[in-house]
């Protein structure tokens, strides 16, 4: 078997596909509904980013997930009273107390880094 027979990469052929497909990208997003409002420009990239306060919400978000949570859990059986007062039964109070923070936490984290 030659050398001959194999595919070899050459980048130099690719190089005018490439930049209409950067070109093709570039025009669609400008045209795209809603494009006129944010310019690409504008939006701060990597170290430019500032933590602001939606990444203190962020950090008290996973605070409360990831401390307060578990110090209820722990004295969950002893607040047998508050929890059956809520309609839950304690296996239903393990369940749900630790679930409730978690989608609230997925959701701010995808807020606070999707902002333009």
């Amino acid at each position: 078997m030659s050398d001959d027979d194999g595919y070899v990469h050459d980048p130099s052929a690719f190089g005018d596909d490439a930049d209409d497909a950067n070109a093709a990208a570039e025009t669609a997003d400008a045209t795209a509904p809603g494009s006129d409002d944010v310019d690409p420009e504008d939006i701060p990239r990597g170290d430019a980013r500032e933590f602001d306060w939606r990444g203190w919400t962020l950090v008290a978000a996973i605070l409360f997930a990831f401390v307060v949570i578990p110090v209820a859990l722990y004295f969950l059986p002893r607040a047998q009273g508050l929890v059956s007062s809520l309609g839950l039964s304690l296996r239903d109070a393990f369940l749900v107390l630790p679930l409730v923070p978690a989608i609230v936490l997925g959701a701010l984290a995808v807020w606070a880094t999707t902002r333009p």
